[in-house]
């Protein structure tokens, strides 16, 4: 079983040493060299890094490395075997290649564990924190390319809970047919979607709206998933953030 988990970096960072991890440095294209794999060699969509974020990684996988299984993770964000609290500690907990190997042979696909909103819905909460606009177009092409996606949109969007960070490990076959699908929406997202006034954050849209499509991908190919936590390497301020996330709610963006 061969596993490829790239590490999406846009900085030199501490990297896992494991070799099932591959750092990528992602948006490479015009930058300085960082000592990790560029996503800019063979077919790729380097340059579009600003709005696709970690997804120009992610293509660049797709498009030129051979493997059993692919993933995803984040420079300061893994899956782990649990949740501790010294950063030392977490990286120590970060999946090896042996516990991968055993994990997705019960498993054809891993994924975050769910994020709970409690009070929001997945389509209330991007339309709190982005412009509506990339979820809202999103909805028109599937309902144009993938009509069958529909009721599955619908249903993700209703939840209270979501899979996120772009993040996952999956099969060969699950993999192929999910970037086919995903960028095919992506890539129509693109064409008609104007975010020339749009602030940098905003501009990362496709990022954001990617998020919310693997749970849908998922949802209508029935997709048997197993959960894994997922460690943030670095101290978080959650009064911060909770405050930010009441903040959208109440007053919008």
């Amino acid at each position: 079983m061969s596993i490829k988990i790239i590490i999406a970096a846009h900085k030199p960072y501490w990297m896992p040493s494991d070799p099932v991890y591959l750092p990528v440095h992602v948006g490479a294209e015009g930058k300085k060299d960082i000592g990790y794999t560029p996503d800019n060699t063979g077919e790729n969509i380097s340059i579009k890094n600003p709005n696709f974020c970690e997804l120009t990684g992610l293509y660049w996988a797709w498009k030129n490395l051979n493997a059993d299984y692919f993933g995803l993770v984040h420079y300061r964000r893994y899956f782990t075997r649990k949740e501790v609290h010294s950063i030392e500690s977490k990286k120590k907990q970060i999946l090896t290649e042996t516990e991968w190997t055993a994990l997705l042979a019960q498993h054809p696909v891993v994924v975050p564990d769910k994020r709970n909103y409690y009070i929001e819905t997945n389509r209330s909460h991007y339309n709190h924190a982005h412009h509506s606009e990339g979820l809202d177009i999103t909805e028109q092409i599937i309902k144009e390319a993938y009509p069958k996606y529909l009721p599955a949109f619908e249903k993700v969007m209703n939840r209270t809970w979501a899979h996120m960070f772009n993040m996952f490990v999956m099969r060969n076959d699950y993999f192929q047919s999910y970037m086919e699908w995903l960028f095919s929406i992506l890539f129509e997202l693109e064409k008609r979607l104007n975010i020339s006034s749009w602030d940098s954050y905003d501009s990362r849209v496709y990022g954001f709206v990617a998020e919310r499509l693997l749970d849908v991908w998922m949802e209508y190919n029935k997709i048997n998933y197993a959960e894994q936590n997922v460690s943030f390497i670095e101290k978080q301020n959650w009064i911060k953030k909770g405050g930010l996330f009441l903040k959208r709610k109440l007053f919008g963006r």
